[in-house]
């Protein structure tokens, strides 16, 4: 057993291995057991392996095997930010448990494990003990983002990064049953050892968020409190003091909550509190991802069932039977009051910032805070049969592809009468945000009827995925491929006319349409700014005449309402 002793324990359950060490420790319980091989999921930017460890009976150690099995496979994913480490150093000493002295060697009887020990390998390796000065230890610690400096909890769906479109194939191939995120979390001080959150709004299928409201979460606090540790639902303040409030809202997809949603599955979001001491925050993750091992070892059967209920009614809803796909949502002013266990501070003014500082004193008090917990639609969409793609955005469906959407071609030369989308208005960020430029938009749709040459790229949205197909290929979706800025090209005037060149023209447009001359005057009368602004009125025939580029603020992919059948 002292081989087995990890760098933690050996530090005094202070630090936590560097990456060369963790691999380390990860091939040995290759080496030294039949229930585990470790795979290699892609390298980073700076060269370095993304290892999966997969623990299993039976050799159910690829994909096809573990589906075959019929257990429940689940992925327990850590170091996304690096800083935030402990559920590495926790799923050492478990998997030391299950693999090595084998006392808990059950857990594999229903289950096949993804266990990813690092995601994000060279933010890992930057190592310093200033890295995060909300958190209180290990003594060196990764820093959050990725050698290109992105946020990998952002990427889910843009995929800029080559960790996530390893995650992103890893989970398109395996397509894990359950997903277990190990974060920590800051801002707030209280009694808690760890919060955790796991989505159940109208972004998610009903039976798993029924499941996973009434039956996991119920269980998995009740065993880790068993255990030690105190846990509540995640904290996200809604202003800067707590007595304020906190949300409980649907996720957006770039969140690993929010996208493990989308693709009709759980994710159980741990979040220990970074000022409780490092071990503490060990020690109540393994609490808790054993607690959601054993649970979901025992209840298996059912996960699966529901699992394969949301792929197939999920299709039956919005594909088949056409019912319009929520795609934004918004928390309500609606509320519940729950009890909870706060630390007790008195605030200062402070000289410093010139303004009012919490002082914490380290004193256990229990209050009541408003969590703000309803979710309203705010806009549904009437899918099509499938979305056309012209064979120029390559990128795009690389993309698809990686979160295991299928994609077919046209055979032929087709006609196909499609609906697309106009940009009827768009605001551009005014910072970049993860690297990119977003924009929000509104659209109109317009049919059009268009020759598609062979090649053409066509994804029916008559498939599991497409809860992911809507929310990147619909514009107005948060977290879609435009919101994102893939198509800001298409927001630019790439041709423009000069005025002495243009103003003739529009004289003779006016004399040859008494219908436009009418509704320019009447611009002119009625809009103040307008009247003012020499090349806004120009613009005004620029826009009405032949010369104008129909492909401006149009939106570059199309929408198939009718099935076509493509090679």
């Amino acid at each position: 057993m002292n081989d087995w002793i990890t760098y933690f324990e050996q530090s005094g359950e202070t630090e936590s291995p560097s990456y060369k060490d963790t691999m380390a420790f990860f091939s040995r319980l290759e080496e030294k057991t039949k229930m585990a091989k470790l795979i290699s999921l892609g390298t980073s930017s700076q060269g370095r392996d993304i290892k999966c460890l997969v623990a299993a009976k039976g050799n159910h150690f690829t994909p096809q095997k573990a589906k075959r099995s019929g257990k429940a496979i689940v992925l327990i994913q850590n170091g996304i930010h690096p800083g935030e480490i402990e559920g590495k150093d926790a799923s050492m000493l478990l998997l030391r448990e299950i693999l090595i002295t084998k006392e808990k060697k059950d857990l594999l009887d229903n289950l096949v494990l993804l266990v990813i020990p690092i995601l994000n390998v060279d933010g890992h390796e930057r190592l310093s003990p200033y890295n995060r000065p909300n958190q209180n230890g290990p003594r060196m610690m990764g820093f959050r983002t990725t050698a290109l400096n992105l946020n990998l909890n952002r990427d889910y769906m843009k995929a800029d990064t080559p960790e996530m479109r390893a995650l992103l194939r890893l989970f398109s191939t395996w397509l894990p049953d359950f997903y277990i995120d190990n974060h920590t979390t800051n801002g707030v001080d209280y009694q808690y050892n760890l919060t955790y959150g796991m989505e159940k709004h109208q972004n998610i299928f009903g039976a798993l968020s029924k499941w996973g409201q009434e039956k996991f979460i119920p269980h998995i606090k009740a065993e880790t409190e068993k255990k030690g540790f105190l846990s509540t639902s995640y904290i996200e303040l809604i202003r800067k003091e707590l007595e304020q409030g906190f949300s409980d809202w649907a996720s957006r997809p770039m969140y690993s909550n929010g996208y493990a949603a989308l693709q009709n599955r759980l994710l159980l979001l741990i979040e220990t509190h970074s000022l409780k001491p490092f071990s503490n925050r060990v020690y109540s993750t393994k609490a808790m991802v054993e607690s959601s091992l054993e649970f979901i070892n025992n209840n298996y059967k059912e996960l699966k069932k529901i699992n394969k209920q949301a792929d197939r009614e999920t299709i039956k809803r919005y594909a088949e039977g056409k019912t319009s796909f929520p795609i934004t949502f918004q928390g309500t002013d609606e509320f519940s009051l729950i009890d909870f266990k706060g630390i007790e501070y008195k605030t200062e003014e402070s000289t410093i910032t010139g303004s009012v500082i919490k002082r914490y004193n380290g004193t256990p008090v229990d209050i009541q805070v408003p969590c703000y917990n309803k979710v309203e639609v705010t806009k549904r969409v009437k899918l099509p049969a499938a979305y056309v793609i012209p064979a120029e955005f390559k990128d795009i469906i690389s993309k698809l592809k990686l979160h295991g959407i299928k994609v077919d071609t046209l055979k032929e030369n087709s006609f196909l009468t499609v609906e697309q989308y106009h940009f009827t208005d768009y605001k551009f960020a005014e910072r970049p945000y993860e690297g990119r430029q977003r924009v929000v938009v509104k659209c109109e749709t317009i049919p059009v009827k268009i020759e598609f040459p062979s090649g053409t790229f066509i994804v029916n949205t008559k498939q599991r995925g497409i809860r992911l197909i809507a929310n990147l290929l619909e514009p107005e979706a948060p977290d879609s491929f435009t919101s994102w800025g893939f198509f800001n090209a298409f927001f630019e005037r790439k041709e423009y006319a000069e005025d002495f060149v243009m103003e003739p023209v529009a004289q003779g447009m006016l004399g040859e349409d008494p219908q436009l001359l009418s509704e320019f005057e009447t611009r002119l009368r009625d809009d103040e700014e307008f009247r003012q602004n020499p090349q806004e009125r120009l613009d005004f025939f620029y826009k009405k005449s032949v010369y104008f580029d129909r492909r401006e603020n149009i939106y570059p992919i199309f929408r198939l309402m009718e099935k076509i059948q493509p090679s």
